[in-house]
């Protein structure tokens, strides 16, 4: 089947950087003589039937900027069987041939599920603050995520020295603690609480309390907020301890912000990439890069990031604390 029609769209969390991938697929799928069409508001966009039309100068200036102008949204009548078929229905309305998802799992997942509907061709890009994506090292959207946090975490620990406290900073990560650990690492944080490994309050309790014993009058704990919420740490804390514990949740900030240069040289070589495949006719794929290189793997098979690194770090947080 010849292209002559692309679709694209973002889904789920938004991340820095996915405006650039916009960028990319608009401009590179244009040069090869592509028409382009915006979906609004992800899947749900697709429900609604809320497409516009993508020409050069409509992705002029935003390779700067945060979130995502197609917006995002997670879209409960799509998962249904009934809201798929709806979707396919808008792409054939808008003669939209592919569709190129940014996005993350949940965004790949459904990508799946429409393939195995109808076998719709469609090119995965891996956006997500979390990097919890297979078949890549990093995804948009995680190294700016990492460095806001970093940028807020190296500020507290300013106030926790000062006033010599323990302090419990909560950043994203529903299942994936990569966010809570890089940052925890690079801000030289004594404990990271994560959901891949199991967290015991009384040994954390006892590394404290020695650790007061001996002069260190400061602690400063990172936790996934998939893994164990600031404030339930902090009371628990400051309940088995007696000492004076604060926290801070970090939230939505970690997901604004202009992407770092890392980000947008990602998104732009990926979006360029899933445009290339379209091209090819090669469908059913996900982008990513490894070891600087692109990396093609199977939509079904990237849904999942296998754990490599965290022993690693973890002995190596617990080795310098």
């Amino acid at each position: 089947m010849a292209i002559k029609k692309i679709g694209v769209l973002t889904s789920g969390g938004d991340g820095p950087g996915m405006n650039a991938a916009i960028r990319s697929v608009t401009r590179s799928a244009l040069s090869s003589g592509l028409e382009v069409a915006g979906i609004i508001r992800g899947y749900q966009g697709l429900i609604d039937d809320n497409i516009i039309s993508l020409e050069h100068r409509s992705v002029s200036n935003i390779i700067n900027r945060g979130g995502t102008i197609l917006k995002t949204a997670r879209s409960e009548k799509f998962r249904s069987p009934q809201g798929k078929t709806i979707a396919l229905e808008t792409l054939q309305k808008h003669n939209i041939d592919a569709l190129i998802v940014i996005g993350g799992d949940g965004t790949y997942q459904g990508a799946v599920d429409m393939m195995a509907l109808n076998q719709f061709p469609i090119v995965g890009v891996p956006g997500s603050i979390d990097n919890d994506i297979c078949g890549t090292d990093e995804t948009i959207g995680c190294e700016t995520a990492i460095n806001t946090a970093l940028e807020s975490i190296d500020k507290i620990r300013d106030t926790a020295q000062s006033m010599e406290r323990i302090f419990i900073i909560e950043v994203m990560g529903n299942k994936s603690g990569y966010i809570a650990l890089r940052v925890a690492m690079a801000a030289g944080a004594e404990t990271v609480i994560i959901p891949e490994r199991k967290f015991d309050y009384k040994t954390l309790c006892s590394e404290i309390q020695d650790g007061n014993k001996r002069g260190k009058l400061n602690w400063m704990i990172v936790t996934a907020e998939g893994a164990a919420k600031a404030a339930e740490v902090a009371q628990t804390l400051t309940m088995m301890t007696g000492l004076e514990t604060r926290y801070v949740v970090l939230g939505h900030v970690q997901r604004g912000g202009t992407p770092v240069s890392a980000d947008r040289i990602l998104a732009t070589r990926l979006g360029a990439a899933a445009v290339d495949l379209v091209l090819k006719g090669q469908f059913g794929k996900a982008l990513g890069v490894i070891h600087e290189e692109i990396n093609i793997v199977d939509l079904c098979d990237a849904k999942t990031r296998p754990d490599t690194r965290t022993d690693e770090y973890l002995k190596l947080m617990k080795l310098l604390s």
